[in-house]
């Protein structure tokens, strides 16, 4: 009979940890650990210390909570954009490619993830307090959502659009064109599509 050789503790640690990241199973974790483990120490070390700073020199913007190094990021501290738009987004890396169509004038918002039951992601889960905080200051005239085409997507937009019917009737909701494809994340979408989608953004 063969005998199973276990790994080494340390290794088996960081296997673990690995395997909790996005798209990391435990053999993909395990290839990774093996690579570190033939880096330099210096190298590793590196690799550590960048981890730790990201930690600890980053924090959320007070304003839309998207990360940031400073308590309001840039975008939040430009006061020559539009206040009167705000362009809800899941999450902060949306952000990065939304301004690099350089369509977008206004302010945004991250709700910090999307609903999702069968995840267990509720409305409590989401940052719908800051957004009706930030629609109750009266500036916002126009919400537009920026959430994909997936059916998490559809469902966040549609509790939002409930929320603003019932709570900011005069708030104009409106949503990325079309052309995103059905299943895509916003975060996945080439830069063309998500500039037109921006600019022919339709009402719900």
């Amino acid at each position: 009979m063969a005998v199973q050789t276990a790994l080494p503790a340390p290794l088996a640690e960081l296997v673990e940890q690995l395997a909790k990241l996005p798209g990391l199973g435990p053999k993909s974790a395990l290839k990774v650990a093996m690579t570190l483990l033939e880096w330099p120490r210096g190298r590793a070390e590196t690799l550590g210390e960048a981890i730790l700073r990201l930690r600890e020199r980053l924090c959320l913007c007070s304003r839309c909570a998207g990360l940031s190094e400073t308590p309001v990021c840039p975008v939040c501290a430009d006061p020559t954009r539009a206040p009167e738009q705000l362009c809800v987004v899941a999450q902060w890396d949306a952000v990065m490619l939304l301004e690099e169509t350089a369509q977008f004038k206004g302010y945004y918002l991250v709700l910090g993830g999307l609903l999702d039951p069968l995840e267990g992601v509720s409305p409590g889960q989401l940052r719908l307090d800051a957004l009706r905080a930030r629609l109750a200051e009266g500036v916002v005239t126009e919400c537009i959502l920026a959430l994909g085409a997936t059916l998490a997507a559809e469902s966040t937009a549609s509790h939002i659009k409930n929320l603003l019917a019932r709570e900011f009737p005069r708030v104009r909701l409106t949503r990325l064109a079309q052309g995103i494809p059905l299943g895509a994340e916003v975060k996945y979408v080439d830069k063309e599509t998500l500039s037109q989608s921006l600019r022919y953004r339709q009402d719900l």
